[in-house]
């Protein structure tokens, strides 16, 4: 290592951070699970266990990574969206891609049993990713908004072709073929007059996603500012004592700090130092109200405003 001939070797390491003051979004997505939904069996348009799965181990990402505000996932994909001062890894690219990665991997093996428990995994399933910068707000929204369009898109054109499948008794070039060159109005008139379903009816799961967010947990209360502290109020008979008992009565250096020093004049009637009672201490509060937050799983629409106007702290910096 450092101090050998061989540390010259470091030298080829380049750096990459990745742009500051930009909203970092990491997109995960299956590696070739066309092949793995086959090898085990999901259910086709949806298998709802395989889509909690995903779910549990993004979920978990979010609590492990808590720079990570959003994620939205379909299908085998998932996006992460990292707050804009995330200073994570110092912002390398290479330590927050792989890192995030082998994270959500291992999760999505860790708790296969618990989602398949009659299903043993075959093989070790796998994951890319790509880290991309945005600059704005609206490039955020815009981003999302296009994740969950794309996932309304493919749910519809799945629900329609497995039902061309399994019900219309089609292969599946017969029913790509059926479908070519189809808007969404016609799958919809498809689906309901050839085989009773109604899309709108349709789990909102499977239509709009999953949507992972980090929501504030508003505190009970609150403990901000300054506050004056109890005086300690002392009667004459003890001003007198703690007179008496002063360092400057029996040699000592360091006078405590609650008494007030004999600097004044002595009564000439009695001897005794004049009462002044002791001044309250103002102090102010030592900890800030530390925001606390919850991970929670939604399928709720994400395209409008709504959505955003409620959690303003998710673009905030």
């Amino acid at each position: 290592m450092a101090g050998t001939k061989f540390a010259y070797v470091r030298n080829f390491e380049l750096p990459d951070p990745l742009l500051p003051d930009t909203y970092l979004v990491c997109r995960l997505d299956g590696h070739s699970f066309h092949r793995f939904s086959d090898e085990h069996g999901f259910a086709k348009p949806n298998d709802e266990r395989a889509l909690q799965l995903m779910d549990h181990a993004a979920k978990s990402a979010m609590i492990e990574f808590k720079d990570i505000m959003l994620a939205f996932g379909e299908s085998d994909e998932f996006s992460f969206l990292f707050r804009k001062s995330t200073n994570l890894y110092n912002r390398r690219h290479s330590k927050i891609l792989t890192t995030l990665t082998s994270y959500f991997t291992s999760c999505y093996v860790l708790n296969w049993s618990q989602y398949f428990p009659d299903t043993p995994l075959r093989y070790p399933p796998s994951f890319d990713g790509r880290i991309v910068v945005y600059p704005t707000e609206r490039a955020i929204r815009d981003y999302f908004s296009w994740r969950q369009a794309d996932t309304h898109i493919n749910n519809l054109y799945n629900t329609t072709f497995w039902a061309l499948i399994q019900k219309g008794g089609q292969t599946t070039t017969e029913a790509h073929a059926t479908l070519r060159g189809t808007v969404s109005a016609t799958k919809h008139e498809m689906l309901f007059s050839r085989f009773g379903i109604n899309y709108n009816e349709i789990s909102q799961r499977f239509k709009k996603g999953s949507v992972i967010v980090r929501e504030i947990v508003a505190p009970e209360s609150s403990n901000q500012g300054e506050y004056l502290e109890p005086p300690i109020l002392l009667t004459h008979s003890e001003v007198i004592q703690a007179h008496d008992e002063s360092p400057e009565r029996s040699g000592a250096s360091d006078p405590p700090t609650n008494i007030p020093p004999h600097s004044q004049s002595v009564d000439e009637g009695d001897g005794t130092p004049p009462f002044n009672p002791p001044r309250q201490k103002r102090s102010k509060a030592k900890k800030k109200t530390k925001l606390e937050t919850t991970v929670e799983i939604l399928h709720c629409d994400i395209i409008g405003d709504e959505f955003w106007l409620a959690r303003p702290h998710l673009l905030e910096n």
